[in-house]
């Protein structure tokens, strides 16, 4: 599982010209889900995002958590996220997990998020969408679950 985190000062998600979700300060979080992901990845994930100091304290030192800013969330699944590049020019996509278990295991995510995070909003799922986001920083940070978790 990879989650493509982005601090923001405000993000957006639309389709068809209509905005589905919004947020200000908080995460953009890209969501990919591959075909060995489970539960308990996506349990795991989740905390050590939500965990994450990466917000700024009154000394400017990266040291502050999402809840400790009231920061929202907008997840947003990303199957791309598993593009892998390495032969030739057109990416090849068999490392994403099946749709409709990426589709449970997203649902997923977004449930224990708003177990914890007063305001999570998502895109939707499978869509085509556009996504507007003004990166605080900026600060992007990739979790992996095989690189954290092996």
């Amino acid at each position: 599982m990879r989650f493509l985190i982005q601090r923001v000062t405000s993000a957006d998600v639309s389709v068809e010209e209509k905005v589905i979700g919004s947020i200000t300060q908080g995460y953009l979080v890209l969501v990919g889900i591959s075909a060995t992901d489970t539960e308990e990845i996506a349990d795991r994930m989740v905390q050590k995002m939500l965990r994450l100091r990466i917000f700024s304290d009154e000394n400017g030192k990266t040291n502050l958590s999402l809840d400790q800013v009231q920061g929202q969330l907008l997840l947003v699944s990303q199957f791309t996220l598993y593009a892998n590049c390495r032969k030739g020019n057109r990416p090849s996509f068999l490392d994403a997990g099946d749709p409709d278990k990426a589709r449970k295991l997203f649902e997923h995510i977004v449930e224990i998020c708003r177990q914890s995070v007063p305001v999570v909003r998502t895109g939707s799922f499978g869509a085509d969408m556009q996504v507007h986001l003004c990166n605080d920083g900026p600060f992007t940070i990739m979790l992996d679950s095989d690189e954290i978790f092996g």
